[in-house]
Parts: structure tokens; sequence; C-alpha cells
């Protein structure tokens, strides 16, 4: 067996054809469509860059015992089982979270892995003395900054190297996959991982590809929306979600080198490959830009997975609605390679979803970013259930690496840690239980401090697919909690997620 897994960052999929958008064209991923089978009710896990990647290594939600962090020692990589099993293992990625303190150990899961640069705020390029005066007549005031070490200011900086399409970080991604594919295709026993950054803020894309996208802003660059409530002007707007639909064009282009190259070297009928993202993003949805902040709607939680199979060719251009979530990737790869998943693992193999349609993976599922709101969906009522007081909950970080996003906890943060041998999924390692600080850096970033909501939400997404109506049926809000309940004990929650949203264990039944 050989597997191409293609991972995009912030993908959402309602802009996409095969999923019925209509804003603009996405031939590619259509093609993809007609070459695969397409799921209907994939969602999210834990939230958001690294925690996702986490949930698709280990093949179990980590948001209710860890915030943004490193691969822990005791994780299970599904990359390390299968180089046990003699499965060569390759990632080529610009993905620039793999290189910070936060990022740690993911990269090292694999055989062997390429990184490219100039993504972001990807610190790239040395300038000292950078050229401020033109950066601040070329970029938004929004987006400018003279900060040392400012994302903003990396990002301005590396645009100045990104001057042909050749430049762009993602084309080289593709490139060195499609290299990978000329030099192993007639190779047996890969795992091939595909990742790119975009269609990730800022969307800076070719300018043949922004042309076809005009809109009536006549200002600076604008192309990285705020974490925030739209306040923008009408132009404004348009302009934001112009440069992510150019920049989402970039990935369909991209994608489609990809299937080229399977064409030309005729794999398809002895290789499998899986698309899919992290999470989605708001482009103005619910008044909203971006996510962490507001509740995890269906733009963010509701993402798309596109899956072919060698061996059910037969079934190009079918879809599956059972429901399924981002944990459930590990184990169909270790499936499509007749490894047995560890018992830690949470997620169930896609691929008996393949042989009958009828077939469903969850009858709930939940997912969440740590620290906010626990929500869970059972494929037609989404219910997202908020602490009363998200500034005043106790809960911990269960980990053996101590780290955020861009440093280490700091000794205060320590100061308080206990050491516990019980943590369900640890494979029997004292874990660090830490109590969560508000003088942590996490939590003024990702954690509590940005976050928005109090009350619990519940929505027929069926009925009402953009969630503009909200259900009161105290019944149903009931029975969604019981779901939840009988969900995080599944994922072997701890005690204190239950008590910060006056959730009762025993109650699911």
């Amino acid at each position: 067996m050989r597997v191409i897994f293609v991972l995009f960052d912030t993908l959402n999929r309602h802009f996409l054809e095969p999923y019925g958008a209509d804003r603009m064209r996405t031939p590619n991923f259509q093609r993809l469509a007609e070459k695969s089978v397409r799921f209907d009710n994939h969602y999210v896990g834990s939230l958001p860059c690294m925690p996702a990647r986490r949930d698709l290594l280990t093949g179990r939600l980590n948001f209710m015992h860890r915030s943004w962090g490193p691969l822990e020692p005791f994780d299970q990589a599904m990359t390390e089982i299968l180089q046990k099993q003699g499965v060569y293992s390759h990632l080529v990625t610009d993905h620039y979270h793999y290189m910070e303190v936060g990022g740690a150990g993911y990269l090292n899961s694999f055989t062997s892995y390429e990184f490219q640069r100039g993504q972001e705020g990807d610190p790239w390029k040395a300038h000292v003395t950078p050229d401020l005066d033109r950066y601040r007549q070329n970029f938004h005031p929004s987006q400018f900054s003279d900060k040392l070490g400012a994302s903003p200011l990396h990002y301005m900086i590396n645009r100045d190297y990104i001057r042909d399409e050749a430049d762009f970080s993602s084309v080289q991604c593709f490139d060195l996959g499609c290299d990978f594919l000329d030099k192993n295709s007639a190779a047996d026993n890969w795992f091939l991982q595909i990742e790119t950054f975009d269609p990730h803020e800022p969307f800076h894309a070719p300018d043949r590809l922004r042309a076809q996208y005009p809109t009536a802003y006549d200002g600076p660059i604008r192309d990285w929306p705020p974490y925030a409530r739209v306040s923008e002007s009408n132009a404004e707007a348009d302009e934001l979600r112009a440069n992510y639909m150019a920049l989402l064009a970039h990935c369909d282009e991209q994608l489609g080198r990809l299937l080229d190259k399977m064409d030309a070297l005729d794999i398809w009928r002895d290789t499998m490959l899986v698309v899919s993202t992290d999470h989605g993003y708001l482009t103005g949805e619910h008044d909203w830009w971006a996510k962490n902040k507001m509740p995890a709607y269906q733009e963010i939680a509701h993402i798309p997975l596109f899956l072919h199979h060698p061996d059910h060719i037969n079934l190009w251009g079918q879809s599956r609605n059972g429901l399924t979530q981002t944990p459930d990737l590990m184990p169909t790869f270790l499936d499509a390679f007749g490894c047995t998943p560890p018992d830690a693992v949470r997620g169930k193999s896609l691929l008996p979803l393949l042989h009958d349609p009828a077939t469903t993976n969850h009858g709930c599922v939940i997912f969440g970013y740590f620290g906010g709101a626990i929500n869970v969906t059972d494929g037609r009522h989404s219910y997202f259930r908020y602490p009363e007081n998200l500034l005043e909950q106790a809960f911990f970080q269960y980990t053996l690496m101590p780290s955020h996003m861009l440093q280490h906890f700091a000794q205060d943060e320590l100061a308080t840690a206990t050491l516990i041998h019980d943590l369900p999924y640890a494979n029997g390692y004292p874990v660090l239980r830490i109590p969560v600080s508000s003088a942590s850096p996490w939590y003024h970033t990702h954690g509590p401090a940005v976050m928005e909501g109090n009350a619990s939400l519940l929505f027929d997404t069926v009925a009402d697919p953009f969630q503009q109506n909200q259900i009161a049926d105290a019944g149903l809000h009931a029975e969604m909690a019981r779901k939840m309940i009988a969900e995080m004990k599944r994922n072997d929650a701890p005690p204190e997620a239950f008590a910060r949203l006056d959730l009762i264990p025993d109650a699911e039944t």
C-alpha cells in the first residue's frame, strides 16, 4: 500500500464546488471528488492548528486536556507505528508552527521531512533595519507592525522574497511532493504527507489569480483579517474575502498539479489519496472573522474530506453521510497498512464506510478549543456549551512538554504543578497536572481572555445550515447535554471538564 495525504490549513468547505458552493470555481477539487468518495458529515476535533495535528497523529482528542503544545513522550504517533511495521513516512510542509517551541516533536515522528520557508510570520529572512517607511505605505495600518519579532513585520519582509509563482512555499511543497512520487512511484509501503499552510491568512496569492476577483477597494494591501468581529467597510470586507478566494484558487491549482502527476504515473489503482484540512474559517459569516474567539460555527467545524482508495475505484464520485471527525484519519491510515491502532486511540477507521454507505463511525462527536466551550453534534443538531464564566473556571493542563505556542511555561505556572500517575491514555507515564493561570501568555492569545460566550447555543444544522436561529427547546438541550457527557467520557475527559460546564458525568442515561 502507498498513501498520499494532502493537508490544507484553514479550508472553508463552503467555498468548494463539490460541497455545493457557487461563489467561485474550484475545478480540481471537483476533479478530486469525481475520483474519490466525498464525506459530507466530517468534523474537526481539537482546535486550532497544532491541537488538530496532534489529533491527526494520535487518533484521539486532546483539547480537554491540553492547549497548543508539542507532541508528548507518551503519544503513540501514527508515523512511528508505521515505521515499526516497515512503512516509510515522508512530510513536505511549509507549516512554520512546527518549528516553534509549541510544535516540537511532530516533524521528528516522520522517517524524513522537508520544510519550506516564508509563510505568514515565519522568521525567515534577516533584516535588522527593514524598510519600515515602505511597509507603512504599502500595507494597511491594521496589519503593519514595527515591533521586533512581530509576526506582521516578518510577513512584510517575507513578501519581498516571493516575487514569482515558483517562490511561493506552497508551490515548492507540491513540487517536492511530485518529486517524491517521481522517485518512489515504483516502491511500496510509503506514506507521503503534502501539507501547506495555505489558504491560512494572510491571503497572499499570485497576481494573476487575485485579478480574477475584483473589488471596489482602493487602498494598501489588505489581506490579513483580524481575529475579531467584522467592523470593516463593505469594500474592505470584500477585499479580504477576494484575497481568500484568490488563495483558495491557488490551492486548487496546486492540488491539480498533484492529480496530474498521479495521472501521468498511473498510480490511482495502487495508491490511496486523502485530502482534508485542520479546520475552517469565518470570512464575515456570523459577523466574525477567523476563528478561536467565537463559537465553533459550521464554517469552522464542518470540514471537507475526500478519500480515494485503490480497492474501491467503483465508488468514484459517491458520497458518505456517516458522522466522522479528524481523529478518525489516524486509524484509517493504520488500517490501510494493516496495522492495529493502540488502545488509547478513540478515532475509528473510515474504510468500513466505503463498503457500506449506511455505516456511521459515530453517533455524535465533540470538538472545541481548550478552555472554551465543548461542542457536540449528532449530524443534525450542534450544541455549544460554555462555562458560566470563562475567566473564573478551574481547569488544568496535562503535559510532560510544558510549552506554549512560542515559549515554555513560566516558573510561576509550574510552581503549583503536581505529578499524576493515572492519566488514562498516558501509557503509564507520570504526567504533570498544571493549573491554568491567567498570567499565562496562552491565556491571552488562544485562551479564555480572548474568547466570547457564556450561554449554551443549539442549532438544527439541517433545517438551518447557516445557524441563524437558536433553538430554545429545554428537552433538546438536555438531550444534547447527555450526548456530550457520553462522548466526553468515551474520550477520557478529566473530572474538571465536567465541573466547569456544570455537567454530571453519570447523567447520560
